[in-house]
């Protein structure tokens, strides 16, 4: 729980109001019982109305206070729950931004969506129940037990026996309870798994006709999460009747005892009532810490799931002493670069691959599935680490510049096409912040994306809905493309990024980016070898090693495997010459 007290120190006096709200509360209800008493006694029983009248002035002071108290303490609490859950969501979701590909892949998506949400409102929850009812419940528990002893000593050892026995059961029952918390939440993450990928890829379902088996797969999780909760809530809700049973004798006791004690002369029916009354604030006091402790133990489970995410430890981070090269010149060199992820096969993905590409050149990437294409290009920016050797960048380890700088001097435009929800404007504007109108019609216009935006209702103003899904794979592409430009790298990586794009779009934006970007080095993966036709240099990848490289039409002479994919391309019809 030293997570919980580390966001609390920040209200550290919210935190002590709300104990010392909760203490006036918690007096209040212990005075009542013992001026109801005197009440009885010194009022109604000597037909006193003037006492009457003092002592219940007297009595509706003390609720009252106990009122204001009870308010200033669930104000207090709530403030500091709210703030301090405000503040771990707010480090939880920037150390998640700050995840390498491999951290990120280390978490599933819809676990870290449970962690941010659920997690952290059963940690929100449990700091208000504790700054509430942990003070209140043993302030209660223990006052009752001095009052009632105050009143009786003989008759208040059913109170002690009464609390060994709801200990006993409270620490059997939590026991058995605990264990399937923990599984609760992993079968929740199960199900917002199966949520996540079905609403992620709902035209793909509806264009398969796939409802069925997805409500299969999503009732099968969500029915495996509700018979895993209720078998820890049947545990828990057995709480509530064995403390009625616990009470209910107690009271028996106390009016079977309090009758043989009345009729010696030794206690008082006011006192005999009063005796119950504070069994009853006793029992639900205990009632309130089996409830708290019951949450502690849920929240227990939720702090464990977000401090594992808050102790990643972030595989890739920026150097000590970052380098700044004096000159941005583009050039990239690999040296004995080997690459395996962790927690895979062990098998390497890259193997020993050495060159240099010079600033300004154009490097086609060319390869079967799974021949290491996007992995190598991941390098550069540090997307991932090497495992083995190096990469330089303009003469620079990569792993001396700042992550922010090197990621500014090499922009990606990733496989997966992303858009945020806003408009194409500040979608493009994602490259650079401070980007003016001039630049982002200049980026969108070398992406080929100008046209098509002048014709939608609101031009760049034009709204994009999640993922861009109102506008077509090509377009968003383009976007995405221009995004890259308007960065203005030394290093530009597309990954398989015109795969959407016609061949005459293709060539148009090749031709624009020779034209406004011409010092910028290019690295391209395709799977069409129109589309690295013209590159100054091709690299193809074979089992995650360089097989051949060189221009078209030294590989055409040379390669086996580049001529084996050009025929391949040619019997299918797919245009080379674009």
């Amino acid at each position: 729980m030293k997570i919980v007290l580390k966001y609390m120190k920040s209200y550290r006096k919210l935190a002590i109001l709300a104990p010392l709200f909760m203490l006036i509360e918690t007096s209040s209800e212990l005075i009542m019982p013992k001026l109801m008493t005197l009440l009885i006694n010194h009022g109604v029983g000597a037909s006193n109305s003037n006492y009457i009248l003092k002592m219940g002035a007297g009595m509706i002071f003390v609720a009252l206070l106990g009122i204001i108290g009870g308010i200033g303490c669930l104000i207090a609490a709530s403030i500091v729950s709210q703030r301090a859950g405000t503040d771990l969501r707010k480090d939880l979701f920037t150390k998640i931004q700050n995840f390498s590909f491999h951290n990120i892949d280390t978490f599933q998506t819809p676990s870290l969506i449970t962690r941010l949400t659920n997690d952290i409102t059963q940690i929100q929850m449990v700091i208000l129940m504790s700054l509430r009812m942990l003070i209140r419940a043993p302030l209660l528990c223990f006052g009752s037990l001095i009052m009632a002893f105050s009143i009786h000593a003989k008759l208040a050892m059913i109170f002690v026996i009464s609390i060994v026995v709801l200990a006993i059961a409270t620490f059997l029952v939590m026991r058995k309870a605990v264990p399937k918390f923990k599984m609760v939440q992993d079968k929740l993450d199960g199900v917002n798994t199966v949520m996540r990928e079905c609403l992620a890829g709902m035209r793909v379902v509806k264009a398969f006709v796939r409802h069925d088996y997805e409500m299969e797969k999503f009732n099968a999780a969500n029915e495996d999460y509700k018979e895993t909760s209720v078998k820890a809530f049947r545990i828990v809700v057995l709480m509530l009747p064995l403390m009625m049973l616990i009470l209910n004798i107690s009271i028996i006791a106390i009016l079977w005892n309090g009758g043989i004690q009345f009729s010696i002369g030794s206690l008082r029916i006011e006192e005999i009532m009063a005796f119950i009354t504070y069994l009853m604030q006793m029992i639900m006091a205990l009632m309130m810490i089996a409830m708290v402790f019951m949450y502690i133990s849920r929240a227990q489970i939720s702090l464990n799931r977000v401090n594992e995410v808050l102790n990643e430890e972030i595989d890739i981070a920026d150097p000590n002493h970052p380098i700044v090269p004096e000159k941005s010149q583009g050039k990239v060199e690999f040296k004995d670069v080997s690459f395996r992820y962790k927690g895979g096969s062990g098998e390497p993905v890259l193997e020993n691959l050495s060159f240099t590409v010079n600033g300004g050149e154009t490097i086609g990437i060319l390869g079967e599935t799974g021949s290491g294409k996007s992995t190598l290009v991941n390098l550069m920016p540090r997307l991932y680490d090497v495992t083995q050797g190096a990469i330089y960048i303009d003469d620079i380890d990569v792993r001396d510049y700042s992550i922010h700088d090197l990621r500014k001097r090499v922009a990606v435009v990733l496989q997966e096409t992303i858009l945020f929800t806003g408009t194409i404007r500040e979608n493009i504007m994602w490259g650079n912040k401070n980007a003016t109108e001039e630049e982002v019609v200049a980026a969108a216009k070398a992406a080929q994306a100008h046209d098509f935006i002048l014709e939608l209702p609101n031009g760049y103003d034009t709204e994009l809905g999640q993922k861009g899904v109102n506008v077509s794979g090509g377009q968003k592409q383009r976007i995405s493309i221009a995004r890259a430009l308007i960065q203005n790298p030394s290093i530009i990586i597309f990954d398989d990024s015109t795969s959407a794009v016609d061949s005459l779009t293709e060539k148009r934006i090749r031709q624009a980016m020779k034209d406004s970007h011409d010092r910028c080095t290019k690295f391209i993966i395709a799977q069409r070898i129109s589309s690295i036709k013209h590159a100054d240099k091709i690299f193809v990848l074979k089992d995650g090693k360089i097989a051949a490289q060189g221009n078209h039409n030294y590989l055409m002479e040379t390669s086996l495997d580049y001529q084996e994919i050009y025929q391949s391309q040619m019997k299918k019809g797919v245009v080379i010459d674009a």
